[in-house]
């Protein structure tokens, strides 16, 4: 692999490292929260993430390779967790999405070489991608994944850090994206 299939693929297999050392075995008070109003709990993500691990990237992946533009990914349903995950400890999807990405980043060895980085596929919504894309969107959708659950940590404390969340954009964000202190 190159550069960027190794540099990817570490980032991809930190991720449920980085989950489990965050999350696992806090209490509610810390987990229970939104990002933002409306917005999803860490149970919430975790349950997205799963979902993305069994249906979207190497699923799209294999579409690629097989198909190339001649046939449309499949839509992915961004809310397939909801009611899924209802009976499952956050403990026990952290270390589900973990078994799974392990899966996957071993599927992702046997399947992809750096010249199979610039084929492309068809995204319902997008149109034409590359490979190269699709698995940088894969960290990257991690990265974003992850800031979310910290902002529904930070958010559950939001009334307990006082008058010093005028210093926090973490918690301004939550009220107005553009107050976040300089």
């Amino acid at each position: 692999m190159g550069d960027f299939l190794d540099d990817t693929r570490d980032l991809l297999q930190r991720t449920p490292d980085v989950l489990r050392v965050l999350l696992g075995g806090l209490p509610e008070s810390w987990t229970s929260t939104a990002d933002v109003e409306g917005g999803w709990r860490p149970r919430d993500v975790l349950g997205h993430l799963i979902s993305g691990e069994l249906e979207d990237w190497i699923p799209r992946t294999e579409r690629i390779l097989a198909e190339g533009t001649g046939r449309t990914f499949e839509p992915f349903d961004r809310f397939a967790h909801e009611g899924r995950d209802d009976a499952s400890t956050l403990d026990a999807l952290i270390q589900r999405f973990a078994e799974l990405r392990g899966e996957n980043l071993t599927r992702l060895d046997e399947l992809v070489t750096d010249a199979d980085l610039d084929r492309r596929g068809l995204h319902p919504a997008l149109g034409e991608v590359t490979l190269r894309e699709l698995l940088a969107t894969w960290a990257v959708h991690d990265l974003d994944h992850v800031a979310q659950i910290y902002a529904g940590m930070a958010g559950s404390h939001d009334a307990a850090v006082g008058p010093w969340k005028t210093y926090l954009g973490i918690l301004l964000r939550r009220d107005d994206p553009a107050a976040i202190p300089g």
